[in-house]
Order: structure tokens, then C-alpha cells, then sequence
């Protein structure tokens, strides 16, 4: 009998060994890397009459971005910078408030949110891509828009894969999601068993937008059994995307004041955030593509 209660708690002890230790404050320096394809028309990127003062972010995203994230309790902070310019998105997740702040142009803007709004305009966007998915309608010689199919939640398939990134030790798994008509993409995925950060799941790329970029992909790496180190995966229009962290500290103590909101930015409601998504006409209007 002491033989087997001996043996259980090695077992749960090992058990508790194998669990990444749960971080609650953290630096992180990331680099998001968007490769278009070599044989692409660059004439494309600017959009032919739009209307004056428009401006199309149809690539903004191409070439190398740098973020740095910042981790304390509920608070996370990133800030990413490009050649397009820097912004700087804080999510306090108690409140479940984001604040996203732009730089661009000499121009100092920032947009306020709550989740319930963010989630309205999700569903915004999303409609609006739905609205150019449409299919004719032989019987009736009209045009119908096409039905979106219930989104199905991504896979996660593990490997005995290993490497080092940024100091730690990883291992590979890939992300399977379902696409419409049952078609499959996988994401490639490096995390480390070692470590999970309270509240984030991964950096760089589209998770550095607060709380805006949710899909099936995104929310399975929050599944996985530590942290994401690397992900590399497909994007639209025949690009590709390589997010890496480069650097990680969870011994420097993150101030307080580093979630600050500084006073030179004018702060809108999220409302206002629409303007910025394509739909409707008018000069001044911002488009943005993200793929």
C-alpha cells in the first residue's frame, strides 16, 4: 500500500513538474515578417478613383514590423512599430477595455472600446465581407449573397519536434482550421512548454491589436500547453507570415505608468473606429484590407 501511495505521488509530482509556470508580468520584443510574392504587380497597392484623401492599407503590413509587448497583472501594453508608422494598443482585461493610439502623419489619434463593441464590430466586418461573397441565382436571374458557414473551431496536433527560440525550449505543433466548403489551412506553430503569460497567448501579428483580431486559429493558441514563440502561416494574395519572439524577460519589473494613456492623443469613442473600415463613400474615408 505505501508502495502505491509512494508511486501516485511521484506521478503527481511529475505531473506538476510538466506544467508551464503561469507569468504574470513580462517584456516581450517580437518581429512580424509579411512576404508577398516575388512576381506581384506593386502597382496595385494604390487604388484607382477612390476619391481624393482616401488612402488604401491594402499592404500596409508587407515588409518587417517590430512590436514590443508589455505584460503586468490585467494590464497588457504593445506597441508596434513600422514604416507606416507606430501604434500602441492597451487592454486593461478587468475593466475589458482597450485603447488603441496611432501615430501616422504627424497625426496623434486613439480609439476607445469595450468588448461588447469590439464584438459589434467584428460582426460589422464581417458582414461587409460577406456582402462581396455572392453567388447568382440561376433560377431567378438574380444575385443572392452567399450563407457563411458556422465557423469550426481549430485543431491543435502536437509533435515531438523540438528547438530553441529566443533562450527557450520549444516544440512544433500545427494549427488545422476549416475553411469554407470543409477546406483545411495549417499554421505552423513553435511554443515553449516552459512558461504561459496571464492573458496572452501569442504576440506580434494580428494579436497585437487588443482584442479585435479573434478567429478559430487565434483562439486555439490559447490552448496550447505553454507559450507561442513562432508561428508561420498563409495569408491572402499568395503572402506568407512569420511571427517570431526575439526576446523575452519576466525578471525586469514592468512600472506602472507604462499603461498610461499620454496626454497629447485625442481619445474617440469607438464609433468613430468605423470610419476606418471600407464601406461607403465620401472623400477622407480610410480603407483598410488585411489581406
Amino acid at each position: 500500500m505505501k508502495k502505491i501511495l509512494l508511486l501516485t505521488a511521484v506521478i503527481y509530482s511529475g505531473n506538476l513538474m510538466a506544467q508551464p509556470k503561469l507569468v504574470s508580468q513580462a517584456t516581450i520584443n517580437t518581429t512580424t515578417t509579411v512576404i508577398a510574392p516575388d512576381e506581384e504587380d506593386v502597382s496595385n497597392i494604390q487604388p484607382q478613383g477612390e476619391g481624393q484623401g482616401r488612402m488604401n492599407f491594402r499592404n500596409f503590413a508587407d515588409g518587417e514590423t517590430k512590436s514590443t509587448t508589455y505584460l503586468k497583472n490585467d494590464m497588457v501594453k504593445t506597441v508596434m512599430k513600422s514604416d507606416m508608422g507606430r501604434s500602441t494598443t492597451i487592454r486593461d482585461n478587468a475593466k475589458k477595455l482597450t485603447t488603441t493610439l496611432m501615430e501616422m502623419m504627424g497625426n496623434k489619434t486613439g480609439f476607445v472600446a469595450t468588448d461588447e463593441e469590439q464584438a459589434a464590430m467584428r460582426k460589422r466586418v464581417d458582414s461587409m465581407m460577406q456582402a462581396t461573397r455572392t453567388s447568382a441565382d440561376t433560377t431567378g436571374g438574380t444575385t443572392r449573397r452567399a450563407a457563411r458557414p458556422a465557423e469550426v473551431p481549430a485543431e491543435i496536433v502536437y509533435t515531438d519536434e523540438t528547438k530553441k527560440i529566443a533562450g527557450l525550449n520549444c516544440k512544433k505543433a500545427y494549427i488545422v482550421s476549416t475553411r469554407f466548403m470543409g477546406l483545411k489551412d495549417s499554421s505552423v506553430v513553435w511554443y515553449t512548454p516552459e512558461i504561459k503569460l496571464q492573458n496572452i497567448s501569442s504576440t506580434g501579428g494580428f494579436s497585437a491589436f487588443g482584442n479585435f483580431g479573434g478567429s478559430s486559429s487565434t483562439s486555439a493558441l490559447g490552448k496550447l500547453d505553454g507559450f507561442v514563440m513562432r508561428q508561420e502561416s498563409k495569408m491572402g494574395r499568395g503572402r506568407s507570415m512569420v511571427i517570431e519572439v526575439t526576446k523575452i524577460d519576466t525578471e525586469k519589473e514592468v512600472a506602472d505608468k507604462e499603461f498610461d494613456i499620454p496626454k497629447d492623443f485625442e481619445i474617440k469613442p469607438m464609433k468613430e473606429m468605423q470610419n476606418m473600415i471600407q464601406g461607403g463613400g465620401g472623400p477622407g474615408r480610410t480603407i483598410i484590407r488585411m489581406n
